[in-house]
Protein backbone atom coordinates (compact mmCIF):
# COMPACT_ATOMS: atom_id res chain seq x y z
CA UNK A 1 0.00 0.00 0.00
CA UNK A 2 1.05 3.68 -0.56
CA UNK A 3 -0.14 7.33 0.23
CA UNK A 4 -1.67 9.03 -2.87
CA UNK A 5 0.03 11.97 -3.84
CA UNK A 6 -3.38 14.35 -3.11
CA UNK A 7 -3.12 13.67 0.74
CA UNK A 8 1.01 14.68 1.32
CA UNK A 9 -0.39 18.14 2.35
CA UNK A 10 -3.96 17.15 4.30
CA UNK A 11 -1.56 13.62 6.08
CA UNK A 12 1.14 16.71 6.94
CA UNK A 13 -1.06 19.54 8.52
CA UNK A 14 -3.14 16.43 10.47
CA UNK A 15 0.20 15.45 11.43
CA UNK A 16 0.90 18.52 13.03
CA UNK A 17 -2.65 18.73 14.80
CA UNK A 18 -2.00 15.83 16.38
CA UNK A 19 1.19 16.54 17.46
CA UNK A 20 0.06 20.20 19.23
CA UNK A 21 -2.91 19.15 20.59
CA UNK A 22 -1.41 15.91 22.47
CA UNK A 23 1.28 18.28 23.64
CA UNK A 24 -1.12 20.77 24.83
CA UNK A 25 -2.78 18.06 26.75
CA UNK A 26 0.01 16.65 27.82
CA UNK A 27 1.26 19.33 29.63
CA UNK A 28 -2.04 21.54 30.84
CA UNK A 29 -4.47 17.98 31.23
CA UNK A 30 -2.04 14.93 32.38
CA UNK A 31 -1.41 16.31 35.61
CA UNK A 32 -4.61 16.61 36.74
CA UNK A 33 -6.70 14.36 34.62
CA UNK A 34 -4.66 11.80 33.29
CA UNK A 35 -7.45 9.97 31.71
CA UNK A 36 -8.69 12.68 29.49
CA UNK A 37 -5.17 13.20 28.48
CA UNK A 38 -5.61 9.53 27.25
CA UNK A 39 -8.69 9.98 25.58
CA UNK A 40 -7.87 12.94 23.92
CA UNK A 41 -4.73 10.91 22.85
CA UNK A 42 -6.42 8.05 21.74
CA UNK A 43 -9.08 10.01 19.71
CA UNK A 44 -6.95 12.36 17.65
CA UNK A 45 -5.19 9.15 16.62
CA UNK A 46 -7.96 7.73 15.39
CA UNK A 47 -8.66 10.91 12.90
CA UNK A 48 -5.00 10.63 11.90
CA UNK A 49 -5.19 7.43 11.31
CA UNK A 50 -8.62 7.66 9.63
CA UNK A 51 -6.99 10.70 7.86
CA UNK A 52 -3.94 8.28 6.27
CA UNK A 53 -6.01 5.56 5.25
CA UNK A 54 -8.37 7.95 3.24
CA UNK A 55 -5.46 8.56 0.80
CA UNK A 56 -4.43 4.55 0.72
CA UNK A 57 -3.56 3.19 -2.25
CA UNK A 58 -3.65 -0.33 -1.82
CA UNK A 59 -1.71 -2.25 -4.67
CA UNK A 60 -4.06 -4.90 -6.50
CA UNK A 61 -3.78 -6.79 -9.55
CA UNK A 62 -6.05 -4.76 -12.19
CA UNK A 63 -8.13 -6.27 -14.67
CA UNK A 64 -7.61 -5.38 -18.61
CA UNK A 65 -9.23 -6.90 -21.62
CA UNK A 66 -10.33 -5.17 -24.74
CA UNK A 67 -14.01 -6.12 -24.54
CA UNK A 68 -14.63 -5.16 -20.87
CA UNK A 69 -15.59 -2.09 -19.24
CA UNK A 70 -13.79 -1.78 -15.37
CA UNK A 71 -15.00 -0.21 -12.19
CA UNK A 72 -13.81 2.92 -12.16
CA UNK A 73 -14.20 3.65 -8.51
CA UNK A 74 -14.47 1.43 -5.20
CA UNK A 75 -17.45 1.38 -3.31
CA UNK A 76 -21.15 -0.16 -3.92
CA UNK A 77 -23.35 0.37 -7.13
CA UNK A 78 -26.29 2.46 -6.14
CA UNK A 79 -28.04 3.08 -9.70
CA UNK A 80 -28.51 0.97 -12.57
CA UNK A 81 -30.69 2.78 -15.23
CA UNK A 82 -31.86 4.25 -18.06
CA UNK A 83 -31.47 7.95 -18.33
CA UNK A 84 -31.50 11.05 -20.80
CA UNK A 85 -28.30 12.59 -21.35
CA UNK A 86 -28.49 16.29 -21.41
CA UNK A 87 -24.32 16.86 -21.34
CA UNK A 88 -22.36 15.12 -24.26
CA UNK A 89 -24.86 12.60 -25.71
CA UNK A 90 -28.37 13.93 -26.01
CA UNK A 91 -29.72 11.02 -26.07
CA UNK A 92 -30.83 7.59 -24.06
CA UNK A 93 -27.81 6.29 -22.08
CA UNK A 94 -27.40 3.29 -19.39
CA UNK A 95 -26.04 4.61 -16.28
CA UNK A 96 -24.65 2.68 -13.76
CA UNK A 97 -23.59 4.80 -10.51
CA UNK A 98 -21.02 3.84 -7.31
CA UNK A 99 -21.47 5.47 -4.07
CA UNK A 100 -17.97 6.19 -2.56
CA UNK A 101 -18.21 6.33 1.55
CA UNK A 102 -15.07 7.83 3.43
CA UNK A 103 -13.72 4.62 3.77
CA UNK A 104 -13.52 3.61 0.59
CA UNK A 105 -10.11 4.16 -1.43
CA UNK A 106 -11.02 7.45 -3.25
CA UNK A 107 -8.75 6.91 -6.75
CA UNK A 108 -10.48 6.86 -9.64
CA UNK A 109 -9.29 4.51 -12.79
CA UNK A 110 -9.78 4.40 -16.56
CA UNK A 111 -12.67 2.02 -17.18
CA UNK A 112 -11.71 1.38 -20.84
CA UNK A 113 -8.62 2.44 -23.07
CA UNK A 114 -9.24 4.83 -26.02
CA UNK A 115 -8.72 8.41 -26.77
CA UNK A 116 -10.31 11.14 -24.83
CA UNK A 117 -12.32 13.33 -26.80
CA UNK A 118 -14.35 15.60 -23.83
CA UNK A 119 -13.06 16.82 -20.40
CA UNK A 120 -15.31 19.87 -18.61
CA UNK A 121 -14.96 20.69 -15.20
CA UNK A 122 -18.82 21.85 -13.51
CA UNK A 123 -19.46 23.89 -10.41
CA UNK A 124 -22.34 22.65 -8.56
CA UNK A 125 -24.53 21.92 -5.68
CA UNK A 126 -23.00 19.58 -2.88
CA UNK A 127 -26.00 17.57 -2.25
CA UNK A 128 -25.67 14.09 -0.32
CA UNK A 129 -23.85 11.64 -3.16
CA UNK A 130 -26.81 9.31 -3.07
CA UNK A 131 -29.81 12.04 -4.15
CA UNK A 132 -31.02 11.41 -7.33
CA UNK A 133 -29.74 15.36 -9.14
CA UNK A 134 -26.67 15.00 -7.73
CA UNK A 135 -25.51 13.55 -10.78
CA UNK A 136 -26.56 17.12 -12.45
CA UNK A 137 -26.39 19.39 -9.84
CA UNK A 138 -23.46 18.04 -7.73
CA UNK A 139 -19.83 19.92 -8.22
CA UNK A 140 -18.65 17.20 -11.06
CA UNK A 141 -15.96 16.23 -13.37
CA UNK A 142 -17.21 14.67 -16.89
CA UNK A 143 -15.29 13.11 -18.93
CA UNK A 144 -15.44 10.84 -22.04
CA UNK A 145 -13.29 8.26 -23.38
CA UNK A 146 -13.39 6.78 -26.91
CA UNK A 147 -13.14 3.47 -27.52
CA UNK A 148 -13.05 1.21 -31.00
CA UNK A 149 -16.47 -0.24 -29.98
CA UNK A 150 -18.22 3.45 -28.91
CA UNK A 151 -18.12 6.08 -26.27
CA UNK A 152 -18.87 5.91 -22.80
CA UNK A 153 -19.01 9.11 -20.13
CA UNK A 154 -17.63 9.06 -16.59
CA UNK A 155 -18.67 11.68 -13.95
CA UNK A 156 -16.91 12.21 -10.86
CA UNK A 157 -19.09 13.87 -8.43
CA UNK A 158 -18.92 15.92 -4.64
CA UNK A 159 -20.92 15.10 -1.87
CA UNK A 160 -21.70 16.81 0.82
CA UNK A 161 -18.50 16.23 2.34
CA UNK A 162 -16.44 16.33 -0.91
CA UNK A 163 -15.35 19.48 -1.85
CA UNK A 164 -12.52 18.91 -4.05
CA UNK A 165 -12.10 16.82 -7.36
CA UNK A 166 -8.96 16.34 -9.18
CA UNK A 167 -8.85 14.93 -13.09
CA UNK A 168 -5.57 14.39 -14.50
CA UNK A 169 -6.61 13.58 -17.76
CA UNK A 170 -7.01 16.11 -21.02
CA UNK A 171 -8.82 15.99 -24.36
CA UNK A 172 -6.65 14.28 -27.18
CA UNK A 173 -5.12 12.14 -24.56
CA UNK A 174 -4.38 8.55 -25.48
CA UNK A 175 -5.64 5.94 -21.97
CA UNK A 176 -5.10 3.13 -20.91
CA UNK A 177 -7.40 1.28 -19.41
CA UNK A 178 -7.31 0.68 -15.11
CA UNK A 179 -4.78 3.54 -15.67
CA UNK A 180 -5.51 6.37 -12.75
CA UNK A 181 -8.50 9.08 -14.11
CA UNK A 182 -8.22 11.48 -10.71
CA UNK A 183 -9.26 11.14 -6.96
CA UNK A 184 -11.94 13.17 -5.19
CA UNK A 185 -11.53 14.15 -1.68
CA UNK A 186 -13.98 12.75 0.67
CA UNK A 187 -17.49 10.87 0.39
CA UNK A 188 -18.88 11.30 -3.54
CA UNK A 189 -20.06 8.97 -6.56
CA UNK A 190 -18.63 8.07 -9.95
CA UNK A 191 -21.10 7.72 -12.80
CA UNK A 192 -20.29 5.66 -15.92
CA UNK A 193 -22.75 6.49 -19.23
CA UNK A 194 -22.68 3.43 -21.25
CA UNK A 195 -24.49 2.91 -24.87
CA UNK A 196 -28.23 1.57 -23.95
CA UNK A 197 -28.66 -1.91 -24.07
CA UNK A 198 -24.52 -2.71 -22.78
CA UNK A 199 -24.15 -6.34 -21.12
CA UNK A 200 -24.13 -5.06 -17.29
CA UNK A 201 -22.04 -7.39 -15.16
CA UNK A 202 -22.45 -5.90 -11.26
CA UNK A 203 -25.98 -5.80 -9.39
CA UNK A 204 -27.53 -3.34 -7.43
CA UNK A 205 -25.70 -2.96 -3.68
CA UNK A 206 -22.83 -4.90 -5.15
CA UNK A 207 -19.75 -4.10 -3.59
CA UNK A 208 -17.14 -3.21 -6.08
CA UNK A 209 -13.25 -2.13 -6.66
CA UNK A 210 -12.16 0.18 -9.07
CA UNK A 211 -9.51 -1.41 -11.50
CA UNK A 212 -10.79 -5.17 -10.52
CA UNK A 213 -14.51 -5.32 -10.85
CA UNK A 214 -15.79 -5.83 -14.42
CA UNK A 215 -18.45 -3.52 -14.30
CA UNK A 216 -19.98 -4.00 -18.19
CA UNK A 217 -18.67 -5.27 -21.43
CA UNK A 218 -18.83 -3.77 -25.07
CA UNK A 219 -21.06 -5.46 -27.06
Amino acid sequence: MTIHREGYKSIAIGALAFAVINLISFYFISAHAAWLSALIFLLTLGLLLFLISFFRVPGRKLTKGDNLIICPADGKVVVIEEVVDEEYFKDKRLQISIFMSPANVHQNRNPTAGEVVYNQYHRGKYLVAWHPKSSTENERHSVVIRHPQGELLVKQIAGALARRIVNYLHVGQKVEQSAEMGFIKFGSRVDVLLPPGTPVEVKLNQVVQGGVTVLAKWK
